[in-house]
């Protein structure tokens, strides 16, 4: 139990280096995380499910050859692409997010480098070091949850694509 509270002491000491900017990316960051968490529990655990109820639908149908049919079998793909990308959008705007964030903790950082720079001058390396890494922490962390987003991102819109693409031929070959 010790270990876990020193974590969150040092994830605390973190979040106090790089400022109020870098608490708002991490709270973006857990935003995309939890959606992320979300549509990869829903690739594993209910998309197999769904995808059985929507192949019993069509294979109860007696007719898959009238326009009425062609029809029907369209809807219920088309119902499971809506249901597969749903989230792939805000995933993608947070993952944009994330680094603009962090470019507003450099300039944050920036600002309070020039104005210590103003107050006591170019004689203090030390005063300015707090707004220094106050200016690369976020950025740093912003570029980190981004790159990582933006991987598990990729890996669910092909996910998406392939498990409609598998229910679209499924769906072609049942008689």
């Amino acid at each position: 139990m010790w270990w876990l509270i020193e974590e969150v002491e040092s994830i605390r000491r973190f979040l106090g280096m790089g400022g109020d900017v870098l608490v708002a990316l991490f709270i973006l960051s857990f935003m995309l995380w939890t959606i992320l968490l979300e549509r990869w529990f829903y690739f594993a655990a209910v998309l197999p499910r769904a995808i059985k109820k929507a192949e019993a639908k069509w294979a109860a149908r007696t007719d898959h050859q009238s326009w009425n049919a062609k029809m029907i079998r369209q809807e219920l793909v088309s119902i499971q692409d809506i249901e597969n990308k749903r989230g792939l959008p805000v995933i993608k705007v947070l993952i944009a997010l994330c680094p603009l964030l962090g470019l507003l903790g450099t300039v944050v950082g920036m600002i309070q480098v020039f104005d210590i720079l103003a107050v006591i001058g170019t004689g203090s390396p030390r005063a300015m070091a707090s707004g220094i890494s106050k200016a690369t922490i976020p950025t740093l962390a912003g570029m980190v949850a981004s790159l990582s987003g933006l991987f598990f991102s990729s890996r669910l819109d092909h996910l998406a694509k392939v498990s409609t693409q598998k229910l679209e031929d499924r769906l072609k070959h049942v008689a």
